[in-house]
């Protein structure tokens, strides 16, 4: 079902919680502000996205970039994916971040510490020459920031090849969970070892390709590269 929504305040650094964004399971953990979407969606490297075609629903992974207040999606105009979602159809894009293991004295209450975003609403195709070379900057920006400005520009036939698609960031929710386990209270005197085990995404040394020219140094962007929260909080 399409929820209702009244008309809100685009300035507004919340996000208005409609029937489909509001989260039921752990309420506590849900966030509606625009900035920790944002940071979130940037940090992310690949969403999951959700639709239906002639009744059977399929998930499939994709990258994205973000500009503003605006999602977008990129590839082959022969991909079933965007042939299906530029038609307008409902769709819902998942990103989530791992970010540590949570590891209970039970079982039961072992958990992940994860931040994530989900987002509701239908895609546009972008026609607009302008726009669409501004998402495809964003595509790359987004993969590895630096990198649009060392490579060669797009070709026309690049850029007509490619179908890009914009999904407004009005209906979306992120949900985080944080801190250590939450055991019950008997079981805190066992001896037991329990607390978190921190992940991170880390670049290894960069392999150059087997027919790279000589002398050409590793670019800025390649040797900075990073995924940390800092670089992409606004």
């Amino acid at each position: 079902m399409n929820p209702e929504t009244n008309d809100r305040d685009t300035g507004s650094n919340s996000l208005e919680i409609t029937q489909r964004t509001q989260i039921k399971r752990l309420p506590q953990r849900g966030n509606y502000d625009r900035p920790l979407i944002h940071q979130i969606l940037d940090e992310g490297l690949i969403c999951q996205v959700g639709f239906v075609v002639e009744g059977q629903p399929f998930v499939i992974p994709t990258a994205y970039g973000r500009v503003d207040d605006r999602l977008y999606l990129h590839g082959s105009p022969a991909s079933r994916m965007l042939r299906t979602l530029k038609q307008g159809v409902e769709m819902c894009v998942t990103v989530t971040l791992l970010d540590g293991l949570v590891l209970a004295r039970s079982a039961f209450h072992h958990s992940m510490n994860y931040r994530s975003v989900v987002v509701f609403g239908r895609a546009e195709v972008v026609e607009d020459a302008a726009e669409k070379i501004a998402a495809l900057k964003a595509f790359t920006e987004h993969v590895m920031p630096g990198r649009w400005s060392e490579l060669r520009p797009a070709t026309q036939q690049e850029i007509a090849g490619t179908l890009v698609l914009s999904l407004p960031l009005n209906e979306a929710s992120a949900k985080v969970r944080t801190g250590p386990p939450k055991d019950d209270e008997a079981d805190y005197e066992l001896p037991i070892w329990a607390g978190e085990l921190p992940l991170r995404l880390t670049p290894l040394a960069p392999v150059a390709d087997p027919q790279l020219s000589v002398n050409v140094d590793v670019p800025s962007s390649v040797q900075q590269y990073s995924r940390s929260p800092l670089e992409t909080a606004e």
